[in-house]
């Protein structure tokens, strides 16, 4: 992670959830444990968002929301599935309207289990997907290097 070039953004979507892992994530980037020491910056703009933090579980109303967002994001992106409601569809899993996890929607990079999910946790994923985030970053400017 010392080679990181800038700084990475998060953006955090809560799909279908009881909000206690939303509630960790906001402690997550609170001063107690700050997340910024990473470089981390919280936007709500997926535009400017290079990491999607996604809570809860994925429902037939939140898949086509949750899948614009990605969309507006730019290359290279990274998700963090946060949480076991968005890791597998949790305890919402058999839920009439519930698809199941956020990777039934759109690609997962790092998979954060737990219920609910504790701080140090959403810490470790974001800086485990800081580094999925570099290596796709050198490999996209391999390829428009060999382009």
């Amino acid at each position: 992670m010392s080679n990181v070039s800038k700084s990475p953004w998060v953006i955090h979507y809560d799909g279908s959830s009881c909000n206690g892992c939303d509630i960790e994530v906001l402690a997550a980037l609170s001063p107690l444990y700050d997340a910024e020491r990473f470089g981390v910056v919280n936007t709500g703009n997926p535009k400017h968002a290079d990491i999607l933090l996604v809570t809860g579980a994925v429902n037939a109303q939140n898949t086509e929301v949750l899948r614009e967002i990605y969309d507006q994001m730019i290359e290279p992106k990274v998700v963090v599935a946060c949480g076991i409601c968005a890791c597998s569809g949790g305890i919402f899993r058999d839920c009439y309207n519930v698809i199941g996890g956020v990777d039934q929607a759109i690609p997962v990079d790092v998979y954060a289990p737990g219920c609910a999910i504790r701080p140090e946790t959403i810490i470790d994923a974001v800086v485990e997907g800081i580094g999925v985030l570099e290596e796709k970053r050198a490999k996209l400017a391999e390829a428009r290097k060999g382009a």
